[in-house]
């Protein structure tokens, strides 16, 4: 039960978390991160996608739904992030400009869901549920 309070606890903060850097994406002009992304050389549609995977993929974990999944999309955009554009910065920033310490204890956060998932309060334990009450009955 501990292993499954203590999932929970990550599940939420990070739905948390990317929910609100999604949204942000959107309140302070998607043009702004559509023009980022150019600039690092990533096709501008990719702002959107990733805009998109943040919001929804931020609400979904905060439900419980698509754990798996949406850890995935969400590590990979870390991923994406630390290597074209915090690496350069290092671990703790230049004082200028963001380190990624932050997006590595996402990853790792998202990545620790990949792997074990969670359950406790989530809407996929209630479809899981409901899957195996109706091939119980059958």
């Amino acid at each position: 039960m501990k292993k499954e309070v203590g999932a929970l606890i990550l599940r939420l903060t990070v739905g948390v978390i990317f929910f609100f850097h999604g949204l942000a994406k959107f309140q302070g002009g998607i043009e702004n991160t559509v023009n980022m992304f150019a600039d690092l050389g990533l096709p501008g549609v990719l702002a959107y996608v990733v805009a998109f995977v943040e919001l929804i993929g931020g609400v979904a974990l905060i439900l419980g739904l698509g754990t798996r999944v949406v850890s995935l999309l969400l590590a990979v955009i870390m991923v994406v992030a630390i290597l074209k554009v915090k690496l350069t910065n290092g671990l703790l920033g230049t004082g200028q400009a963001a380190g990624f310490e932050l997006d590595l204890t996402l990853l790792a956060m998202s990545t620790y869901l990949i792997i074990n998932g969670n359950t406790l309060f989530s809407v996929d334990q209630i479809l899981s549920k409901k899957s195996n009450d109706q091939k119980a009955v059958a």
